[in-house]
């Protein structure tokens, strides 16, 4: 089970962590992303941590420079770092896990997904 949190809102240029707490699962045991769904868009890959031993990650380029994705596998938990929001970032960000490693970007690749936490960026 994934619990995401993290959410509010913020003004542009701002900084936000979003929290992904696994229970029943290590998040050390396969790929974690993150995705996020915007009003009236289908949901989109923001970005994923998929390297068993180096936590190798991948972003979408529209968060590129701007997110960071990682580990703390000591409390189960992974972040998305979001700096310099924009109000383009604004939606409900999902994170999902596999139990198996590589990237995927496709929501069908993954097993377990926390309930969505909101983000909205004021301009």
């Amino acid at each position: 089970q994934l619990q995401a949190s993290g959410g509010g809102l913020v003004q542009t240029g701002n900084s936000l962590r979003l929290t992904c707490a696994a229970s029943g699962r290590t998040s050390s045991s396969g790929s974690v992303a993150w995705f996020r769904q915007a009003p009236g868009k289908e949901r989109e890959f923001v970005a994923c941590s998929f390297g068993s031993y180096d936590l190798t990650t991948y972003y979408s380029d529209s968060v590129k420079g701007r997110f960071t994705i990682f580990r703390d596998n000591p409390k189960n938990t992974v972040y998305l770092q979001m700096n310099s929001l924009r109000p383009e970032d604004t939606a409900v960000y999902y994170c999902a896990a596999r139990a198996s490693w590589g990237l995927f970007t496709e929501e069908s690749a993954y097993d377990w997904w926390g309930q969505g936490t909101l983000v909205t960026v004021s301009s």
